[in-house]
């Protein structure tokens, strides 16, 4: 995707708040190298690392010694001319110089600006520019890994492959219509339902990654059910560490909702306490549960916490956990049995308050999280919510567009191959709206 050149220079302080080391302040656009020598009161060679003394217009007294940096574009970040002012790490010290810039003509970066230039010049697709913030964001070594691989382009990769060749399907269907006398099997349609199949494998592959990369991106939104006292809010303490809910022998104590963000061995897991499902109850413990049963629809994996003497979850508990394919059914209070059970696939004995079976529950939802083969995966990228959407429209009008060309409806498989095409081209960014654009690079932060 290309655009316009911008007509403006940006400036932004691309370090971290507070005070550092050293700070950097960046600049791009048509006069940023103009500005640049202008504050440093020299000539700026190419990519040569130069001592400066930073000076004010007008000001007779320096503002900083540092090292500046000149990146003339197209062969920048962003495409564009840019220069870089390294300072000591003073919040003061980096505001005057971005005052200098904007008195000589720049003016502030949006968020996300210097990433949104980079990709509206081409340097980068829309997967690499979110790979960005997802690396800065990234609170474990295997996150960063993951999105440092969506940075160098293996997801766009294999988004741009799988486009390719649905657009291809596509072409070739187009051209049989124009022989409606004959049949699409005298005019290749075996290759071709040979060829979308293969697309259907590597579309599907592909989802099931991205869905695990989105989980080591975002976390996974795990929600805590089942039937009061059984132990829910216990459970949640011994996970967060701390006492974030409260605890009674009184059925009924957790009448909301109330969320923990914890990790767990590198993962993130957003945890949701929520009020024990029955019959019954008074006017709040009935919102309560109401609000348990929409926090169950959006999640990603239900906890279910019941007794470990009267495991029987009960009709309302079944029927909230109908549309939750990933559960893991947690036997509580297992330390007042007779003997301590063995756990099974989908099932896991602990004891919340003695604290036993809670290194067994940590590994089983990291399986759960990440998927089978995920602890030893070694491509995997980081993905977000909107990539797992577009992935499973693909997948969806792919799923159309095969049995439309079962029954020779050649212009409605066509059409449904158009539409995969175009979700695949959303993610990277060749299809995309402004809209989206804007709300993406909003997140970012200043200075990239």
């Amino acid at each position: 995707m290309h655009a316009m050149p911008s007509t403006d220079t940006i400036v932004a302080i691309a370090t971290a708040p507070g005070p550092g080391g050293v700070g950097i302040v960046r600049l791009s656009g048509p006069t940023a190298l103009d500005i640049a020598q202008r504050i440093c009161a020299r000539q700026l060679p190419p990519r040569r690392a130069q001592r400066v003394r930073f000076m004010a217009a007008g000001d007779a007294e320096a503002i900083d010694d540092g090292i500046a940096l000149t990146f003339p574009g197209p062969n920048s970040f962003t495409g564009e001319d840019v220069a870089e002012l390294q300072a000591h790490g003073s919040p003061a010290v980096l505001q005057q110089l971005v005052a200098a810039a904007c008195a000589l003509g720049a003016r502030l970066a949006r968020p996300g600006e210097f990433s949104e230039r980079a990709f509206v010049n081409g340097r980068l697709d829309l997967t690499q520019a979110e790979a960005i913030a997802d690396l800065i964001a990234a609170s474990d070594t295997r996150a960063a890994r993951a999105a440092r691989r969506a940075l160098e382009g293996v997801f766009s990769q294999r988004v741009d492959a799988i486009g390719a060749q649905l657009l291809r399907l596509r072409v070739h269907v187009e051209a049989a219509i124009d022989f409606a006398d004959e049949s699409l099997d005298t005019l290749g349609g075996p290759q071709v339902r040979a060829h979308l199949a293969q697309a259907q494998a590597q579309l599907a592959t592909l989802l099931a990654e991205a869905q695990r990369g989105r989980k080591l991106r975002d976390g996974l939104h795990a929600v805590i059910v089942g039937p009061p006292n059984a132990g829910k809010s216990s459970l949640l303490n011994a996970l967060a560490g701390s006492e974030r809910a409260i605890v009674t022998d009184i059925a009924g104590t957790t009448r909301d909702t109330l969320r923990e963000i914890v990790r767990i061995d590198g993962l993130e897991l957003t945890l949701v306490d929520t009020a024990g499902l029955r019959e019954g109850g008074d006017i709040i413990e009935r919102e309560g549960m109401r609000r348990a049963r929409a926090e169950l629809r959006a999640a990603d994996l239900a906890l279910v916490v019941v007794d470990a003497r009267a495991p029987q979850a009960g009709p309302d508990l079944e029927g909230a956990l109908q549309d939750v394919p990933l559960q893991l059914w947690i036997h509580n209070k297992s330390d007042l049995l007779a003997q301590w059970p063995e756990d099974a696939e989908a099932r896991i004995h602990v004891s919340a308050l003695a604290g036993r079976g809670l290194d067994a529950l940590h590994q089983r939802l990291r399986q759960l999280a990440l998927g089978e083969g995920g602890e030893t995966a070694g491509g995997e990228f980081s993905a977000r919510a909107r990539h797992v959407e577009a992935l499973q429209r693909a997948v969806a009008h792919a799923e159309a567009a095969s049995r439309e060309l079962d029954h020779d409806r050649l212009e409605l498989a066509a059409e449904d191959l158009h539409l995969a095409h175009d979700a695949m081209g959303e993610i990277t960014g060749k299809i995309s709206s402004d809209d989206m654009l804007g709300r993406i690079f909003a997140s970012f932060c200043i200075g990239k």
